[in-house]
């Protein structure tokens, strides 16, 4: 697992989370994108929402647990 600074978290895949509603999602990538900043829409992924965020504010929503994409390869 790698800690970018103010983005997502790196971590070596392929992966299986478990979110906290208990759903599992997969991705078979070898590198996977971790959302850290709760502003993700394919929320456990990161989509770089990040970038659009000002230095120094607020940190955005937890990302509710049934939000985001469920495919089986991300």
């Amino acid at each position: 697992m790698q800690p970018t600074g103010h983005g997502p978290v790196l971590i070596e895949g392929p992966v299986e989370i478990v979110l906290p509603d208990g759903t599992a999602v997969r991705s078979d990538r070898p590198v996977v994108a971790l959302c850290t900043c709760g502003r993700s829409r394919r929320y456990p992924f990161c989509d770089t929402s990040h970038r659009r965020h000002r230095p120094g504010g607020s940190p955005g929503p937890s990302a509710p647990p049934g939000s985001g994409e469920r495919s089986a390869a991300q």
